[in-house]
């Protein structure tokens, strides 16, 4: 017994130094330096690297010297600056590096766009430089963060050429934090903001925070719910939000405030908050003002208004227009912006939940004001895990359109179920909308190219928390992450964030790296699967959305039901959206417009999005609807044990920590993957009265059973 404990120590002293047997908490995120084994690549590198000449002393140089400090450490241990070879770094904004690097750099530099960067090796005076440079020390910044992903990730830097600019303007994130510190649709604790302990004391999370988010290219962060509390916007905490923006402004990221349009009366004592009233349009002016004085960099604001009960300028008889643009005059002067929220819906209008945005915003395309732009959701109902893309993009020429994601798994497991979004966001980023001939890509939209817009943006809801990893589960990081690489460039693929995340979060070695990035990339689809296949939607529980609730059918608009969108009967399943039912199909051009009306040419994917259709439909495989649907369950579930053992296999590559709660949340998200599809097949079986099919197992629990849970205390509720 001795003799194995002393191997077993050997053992873990020897994969101690490989960082196996030490333990891992995630906080450090994708930033983990892990020090490089590879003698060859480590030699290379150093080789490179063995002095580093920094030209500039802002607040961003010094951030760059302590990261390239902290990096080169972790990455090289006592080896970094141990040879006499003088080839190393050079970094700084081109406005002060000399005239004789410049020269090497004049065609790359003529080439940046924006805070993009240039990373080049030249020669000076015979001596071999990787020089890191871009037009302002943001860009600088973004640079030296891509220069160390190629180490952390082992990419070749001999002879590097890279020129790089983000293709997007605003690149956000939404916190749906609130001034109680509780995050509505959170699952990773609590907000990071501790408003009570600011503007005094400064938390070290928010730094790092920052820098996770400049590694990444975000440069944007807006700090309260859009549920807004109309507090956020008095002295008291202006100052408290100061202190978070002089944290945050060496890494390139601006805060941004949610706007409660009643703020006037609530805060401001007068009588309303009419957006044509001159004395609520100088309300909002001297607010801006004051806020601007305490934060000359601040943002602006982003509103959500007339939306599921908030305060909005049809409150007063106004539009839109109105609001956003009274809003839009205030911060004009500081070069601010409004995003103002297109998630609109109203239990009065008896039309297609689907349709009602459009409705409301594309008729007055081209008279918001030009530091506008209108944030729309990937998807016209709700971040469900399968929508078609939104027919509001490409849709208004004449108007800033800003995508909305969310990285908070509202509708997708939450904080447990390991979702990779970044396929997601690609295959709505992928969508021809049509709207100028074939290849008007929602990408297209996004970043401004195909309406030439002069403003553009992305928004992402983020799914950080007090949790000590940030988002509850290690995989879920991959979803901020591979959020901003996507905001940064939306033409990314998806497969290629998710393997630079793991290697520089977990490992390179390929053994670890090819099965789970296989895992990764496929677990979006296991997720439709057992939750909504063939387009079925909004089938989500009351309130929380975490579990299924098919059967709900009691709640005081149509529109919160999920009976209202999958309506089965007898007949058959899905929301009849063609010409002939809804007629939300006439909202998109009209190519897209004619493969959704023919139930022939709709994608599977799409089915019940689309059509209400019977449950002996022969599908394209041969199977009935009924037997698709009941086997894409059982798919489901089946895919998740695979992830389950596939994780299994690979426990020697990784800490024993992060192996072991990583492992836990597999298995409540198998659980949950069968009350998923025992659940919904018990319902919907009610109104096929068919049989499962073969391979499909049926469950041991009653309907009645699954009805009669309920979760008051759910997180993020």
């Amino acid at each position: 017994m001795i003799k194995t404990f002393y191997k077993t120590l050997l053992i873990c002293l020897f994969l101690s130094i490989h960082n196996i047997c030490s333990a891992n908490d995630g906080y450090k995120l994708w930033l983990q330096y892990n020090y490089i084994e590879d003698s060859d690549i480590r030699d290379n590198y150093l080789s490179h690297l063995n002095s580093v000449q920094y030209f500039g002393d802002s607040e961003t140089i010094n951030v760059i010297k302590e990261e390239i400090s902290l990096a080169m450490k972790s990455l090289f241990g006592n080896d970094y600056l141990k040879n006499i070879n003088k080839n190393g770094l050079i970094i700084g904004a081109t406005s002060n590096l000399n005239t004789k690097i410049l020269k090497k750099l004049k065609n790359e530099i003529s080439n940046i766009q924006k805070d993009g960067f240039v990373i080049k090796q030249v020669k000076i005076g015979g001596i071999k430089q990787i020089v890191i440079t871009a037009k302002t020390d943001i860009g600088v910044l973004y640079g030296t963060f891509n220069f160390l992903k190629r180490l952390q990730t082992h990419q070749s830097i001999d002879k590097i050429n890279v020129i790089d600019f983000p293709k997007v303007d605003i690149r956000m994130l939404n916190h749906w934090d609130n001034l109680d510190r509780t995050v509505e649709r959170g699952y990773s604790g609590f907000s990071i903001w501790d408003w009570h302990r600011l503007p005094n004391y400064i938390d070290t999370r928010y730094k790092d925070y920052a820098r996770a988010n400049a590694s990444i290219g975000i440069n944007g962060t807006a700090l309260t719910n859009v549920n807004s509390n109309a507090l956020i916007l008095t002295p008291h905490y202006i100052e408290k939000v100061k202190a978070i923006a002089d944290v945050f402004r060496p890494y390139g990221i601006k805060v941004y405030l949610t706007a409660r349009f009643s703020a006037p009366i609530e805060i401001g004592n007068l009588e309303t908050a009419d957006p044509l009233d001159e004395n609520v349009a100088k309300w909002w002016k001297d607010k801006t003002a004051e806020i601007y004085k305490e934060i000359p960099d601040f943002g602006g604001f982003l509103v959500k208004a007339n939306s599921e009960g908030q305060p909005g300028p049809q409150n007063y008889g106004r539009n839109h227009i109105d609001g956003a643009n009274m809003l839009a005059d205030a911060v004009k002067p500081f070069n601010g912006i409004v995003m103002w929220r297109a998630f609109v819906y109203s239990e009065h209008d008896p039309d297609d939940r689907a349709k009602q945005a459009y409705s409301e915003f594309v008729p007055y395309d081209g008279q918001f004001r030009d530091n506008v732009l209108i944030q729309v959701k990937n998807g016209a109902i709700d971040f469900q895990p399968r929508e078609p893309f939104h027919p509001m993009f490409g849709a208004m020429a004449k108007t800033n359109l800003m995508m909305e994601f969310q990285i908070t798994q509202e509708y997708m497991g939450q904080g447990t179920h390991l979702v990779y979004q970044p396929k997601l966001y690609e295959e709505v980023l992928k969508a021809d909308t049509y709207r100028e001939g074939k290849g008007s890509f929602v990408a297209k939209v996004i970043d401004g190219s195909l309406h030439n817009k002069k403003i553009t943006g992305i928004a992402g809801v983020a799914n950080i928390g007090t949790d000590i990893n940030w988002t509850g589960h290690h995989f879920l990081q991959a979803n901020w992450y591979g959020f901003g690489r996507m905001a940064w460039n939306p033409y990314l693929k998806s497969s290629d964030i998710a393997e630079e995340w793991i290697k520089m979060t977990f490992t390179n070695e390929k053994a670890f790296v090819k099965p789970v990035k296989k895992m990764m990339v496929s677990s979006r689809e296991t997720v439709v699967n057992y939750m909504t296949p063939y387009g079925l939607h909004h089938i989500m529980a009351t309130g929380h959305h975490f579990g299924p609730g098919p059967w709900v059918d009691n709640l005081s608009r149509p529109e919160w039901n999920p009976v209202y969108y999958h309506k089965a009967d007898e007949n058959g399943v899905g929301f009849n959206r063609t010409n002939t039912g809804s007629n939300a199909t006439a909202q998109y051009a009209s190519a897209v417009k004619e493969i959704y009306n023919n139930i022939e040419t709709t994608p599977e994917i799409y089915l019940l999005w689309f059509h209400h259709i019977p449950w002996d439909y022969k599908l394209k495989n041969g199977e009935t609807l009924w037997n698709g649907l009941a086997l894409k369950y059982q798919q489901g579930v089946n895919e998740v044990e695979e992830m389950k053992s596939t994780w299994n296999s690979l426990k020697k590559y990784i800490d024993p920590q992060r192996f072991k709660e990583i492992s836990m949340m597999f298995d409540v998200q198998l659980n949950d993957a069968k009350w998923w599809r025992d659940s919904c097949l018990l319902y919907f079986q009610q109104f096929s009265k068919k049989p499962l099919p073969k391979g499909v197992e049926k469950s041991k629990i009653t309907l009645e059973y699954f009805k009669s849970l309920k979760f008051p205390f759910a997180p993020g509720n």
